[in-house]
């Protein structure tokens, strides 16, 4: 489970939550899972929302929960 809390290019209004959408890239942190990723903040991208969102041919979309993947940083 993951706790997001930092947003790369924010997409709100003023004085709004910022808000991700599905391939979106966050800075998140680890709730639920192993101990040696607990505690320690990452990035992921989000695979999955619940919220229902419309793709350019008029196709809504929505999943049944929200996930997120863990990526690595890259390296130089």
């Amino acid at each position: 489970m993951l706790n997001s809390y930092w947003y790369g290019g924010i997409k709100s209004r003023l004085n709004g939550l910022p808000s991700a959408c599905v391939g979106d890239m966050v800075m998140a942190t680890v709730k639920k899972g192993k101990p040696d990723l607990r505690k320690k903040v990452m990035s992921a991208v989000i695979v999955r929302q619940h919220k229902p969102w419309c793709q350019k041919d008029g196709v809504f979309i929505y999943f049944e929960d929200n996930a997120g993947v863990i990526v690595n940083p890259k390296e130089k």
